[in-house]
């Protein structure tokens, strides 16, 4: 079996076919997450109107640190604490960057900007095992589901004023069905049982005497503890 070159000695239209490589890896991905970005769309514009939820799709572009915002702010939290339940989600991306790092071949600048686009699947499919990293293929997958994610919201968004109150088709059940999901996933790393039953019960406990969203961030903190497995 070849062995694939470094990106280093790599040609630019080795390159061109690694990205379009990763766009195709990337389509069943891209098409999932369009319709969870539906959902995001539809549920997120009774609460932050239709230009937000299209911004921050654009910008922020993670679905579980944007479900977690708009969970938050659905029950009457403050912005603050909506931005840092999604910060504490997204701190998963840290070790996901350290192992990508070394794969980057290219100048700080560079590599910062191809850090934006480091999301869990491309993460996963450019991984070429041995700690080594397809970073054109990373940019390919993450490419089409980029485009996807927000053309999804948009649609969302527009549907929104049509369907009305999204309970009516159960669109209101897909907050714990994503993050059940996302659980569900998670539970197979070392550790992730106790992490979990750790945040659940921390939420039960101060969910009838704090405001809405501090238990949701509190229990969220309790996560931070699996940087340690």
């Amino acid at each position: 079996m070849a062995i694939m070159p470094a990106a280093a000695d790599r040609s630019p239209e080795q390159e061109r076919a690694r990205f379009r490589a990763g766009m195709r890896d990337g389509v069943p991905y891209a098409l999932a997450g369009m319709l969870v970005a539906v959902s995001y769309g539809v549920l997120a514009k009774p609460v932050l109107g239709s230009a937000a939820p299209i911004v921050m799709s654009a910008v922020v572009f993670a679905g579980s640190a944007q479900f977690a915002s708009l969970a938050v702010l659905a029950a009457g939290g403050g912005a603050a604490t909506a931005i840092a339940a999604g910060l504490l989600l997204n701190l998963r991306f840290l070790p996901m960057g350290i192992a990508v790092a070394p794969s980057m071949v290219h100048g700080a600048l560079g590599r910062a900007a191809r850090g934006q686009a480091l999301v869990d699947a491309s993460w996963a499919l450019s991984n070429r095992g041995g700690g080594r990293f397809d970073i054109s293929a990373l940019l390919g997958a993450t490419a089409v589901q980029y485009v996807t994610w927000n053309l999804g919201t948009v649609l969302g968004v527009l549907a929104g004023g049509v369907l009305g109150d999204p309970s009516r088709i159960g669109l209101d059940a897909v907050y714990p069905a994503f993050f059940l999901g996302l659980l569900v996933t998670e539970l197979r790393r070392p550790g992730a049982r106790l992490i979990s039953l750790t945040g659940a019960t921390i939420a039960l406990a101060l969910t009838p005497v704090l405001p809405a969203g501090v238990p949701i961030l509190a229990a969220a903190a309790a996560a931070t503890l699996g940087l340690r497995s």
